[in-house]
């Protein structure tokens, strides 16, 4: 199993914005192989910072099966118009990768 995850600084006051976009996007996640799951995890707000804390959480059979979706058409599709909500962010998002070492 792999997880993949994207950091997102989100400013204050974007956040309806932000998660309306997610929300009415057109995936085609499930229709990749080795995809088993997603989720959009909203933090902490940092009043102090600005923002609030959101990760994108998927969930792959196998790292390999992540990589070939970043390397298809159907990401280069999802991730097209990226850029034109760069008011919301503060800054590019964050990748972490993980692949399982122990589950129940």
């Amino acid at each position: 199993m792999f997880v993949a995850m994207n950091r997102f600084k989100v400013a204050t006051g974007q956040e309806e914005a932000f998660e309306a976009i997610w929300r009415n996007r057109n995936s085609t996640l499930k229709d990749m192989p080795g995809f088993v799951q997603f989720h959009m995890l909203r933090g902490k707000t940092f009043a102090e910072d600005g923002y609030t804390l959101y990760a994108s959480h998927t969930i792959w059979d196998s790292e390999q099966h992540f990589s070939d979706w970043t390397k298809s058409e159907n990401f280069r599709a999802a991730h097209r118009n990226a850029g034109d909500h760069k008011a919301i962010y503060l800054g590019p998002p964050v990748f972490e990768g993980f692949n399982a070492v122990e589950g129940i």
